[in-house]
């Protein structure tokens, strides 16, 4: 990566995470149950971006959705299992557990991706993953402990970190837009597979609801996943993956704030 890519790699993903930390806030007030909302949120998402496809000379191929359906798998698979796990075990737990990407990501970074990491770097994600323990221990409760739960949040560290290494893997095959716009599609459907499966109220969003929901597709979406996958090919991917970590920070502070 050259330095210009460098710098403006830092701040898409720098952008990314922190419109990811505030839907949090915006989703609390979506009287929605949250595979509903991933499922309808997705879905719109989704619309707009193959629109946004065409208008730039873009097509939405078979070709795209395949070479995108592994990412879409994965982040559907971070979406669900971590929604299981917050139900289920408790909130430090299950974000503690997520918090760990960072290791992982590194160890196949180093190890197959070719990717460097010194010193320096390693001590930086050490101190910014015991950040993360101590924002969210020191912010939740103590609700009840799950090994379920804990088993889940360990199912989505693997598929949110699957999803860095499928999306860095991507460059060459599909632009940042198409990449976004095929997963996008993907989660939307196999999320709501996976609502009417487990038998959620996956009804469309009612009026109160409308207005939040395109809060979380404009901000989490547009803004969030467009600029991560955006930033992702421009920085070292272990190097994205730790500024994820600002992802709870920014949401427990914006509760504080705000709630």
């Amino acid at each position: 990566e050259s330095p210009g890519d460098l710098r403006t790699g830092l701040v898409a993903v720098a952008i990314a995470v922190s419109a990811w930390g505030a839907t949090g806030i915006i989703i609390k007030i979506i009287e929605m149950n949250a595979v509903a909302i991933a499922a309808w949120r997705f879905s719109i998402y989704a619309v707009l971006m193959t629109a946004v496809l065409y208008l730039i000379g873009g097509r939405l191929t078979k070709q795209l959705l395949l070479t995108a359906l592994p990412g879409g798998i994965l982040l559907t698979g971070d979406v669900i299992l971590f929604f299981v796990a917050i139900r289920t075990t408790n909130v430090v737990n299950a974000t503690t557990i997520g918090a760990m990407q960072p290791i992982v990501i590194a160890a196949i970074a180093t190890r197959f991706m070719g990717e460097r990491i010194g010193r320096r770097e390693y001590i930086a994600a050490a101190v910014a993953i015991t950040g993360v323990i101590v924002v969210i221990t020191q912010s939740s409760g103590t609700p009840e402990w799950s090994g379920l739960g804990d088993l889940a949040a360990v199912g989505a560290l693997c598929s949110w970190s699957g999803y860095f290494i499928v999306a860095k893997r991507t460059v060459g095959k599909l632009t940042p837009h198409e990449f976004t716009t095929g997963t996008a599609w993907w989660v939307g459907i196999f999320s709501f597979l996976v609502g009417f499966v487990a038998r959620q109220d996956m009804s469309p969003p009612t009026t109160d609801d409308i207005v939040p929901l395109a809060g979380v597709i404009v901000v989490g979406g547009v803004i969030g996943h467009s600029l991560m996958n955006w930033g992702i090919p421009r920085l070292p991917v272990w190097l994205s993956s730790t500024m994820t970590l600002m992802i709870p920070v920014v949401s427990s502070l914006a509760a504080w704030a705000l709630l």
